[in-house]
């Protein structure tokens, strides 16, 4: 059974963990991870982990099988080459193109689409935000 999931992992935290340890807990486990430039289609900033960092710690976790990177802002390419027997994807899941062309194709295919919920006590984006928030304190104590 191989499971695909798809993401930036920048700042790997525990929230990353826990959604691919229940991948692990479903088979083994394909990621795919997004570059800079299709993050920034979509979110403001780039990544502060470079794509070849953020790969590589996650090759280096025992439930991860296969990492490839993703370069454009779709994803049936990667299933086709996988051929992956359920799919996972965020809450924030859209209803964009690249989401649509996806599930077609995989309910075509006859494999899975699991949704699953975010930690809402941890992300990247709250880590940045917190590292700027203390580094605002920082620099205002010893200006």
């Amino acid at each position: 059974m191989l499971v695909y999931t798809v993401g930036t992992f920048d700042l790997l935290h525990v929230g990353h963990l826990a959604l691919l340890e229940y991948c692990y807990t479903l088979g083994d486990v394909a990621v795919g991870v997004a570059s800079d430039d299709v993050v920034n289609s979509y979110k403001p900033n780039v990544p502060i982990i470079l794509l070849a960092q953020r790969m590589e710690m996650l090759k280096a976790l025992r439930c991860v099988s296969i990492v490839r990177p993703y370069y454009s802002l779709e994803y049936v390419s990667a299933c086709k080459e996988l051929n992956p027997d359920i799919f996972i994807v965020g809450e924030d899941w859209g209803t964009g193109k690249h989401n649509i062309d996806v599930e077609t194709y995989l309910k075509s295919k006859g494999k899975k689409i699991i949704k699953v919920s975010y930690n809402p006590l941890i992300s990247s984006t709250k880590i940045k935000q917190t590292v700027l928030d203390q580094s605002h304190i920082i620099l205002t104590e010893h200006a």
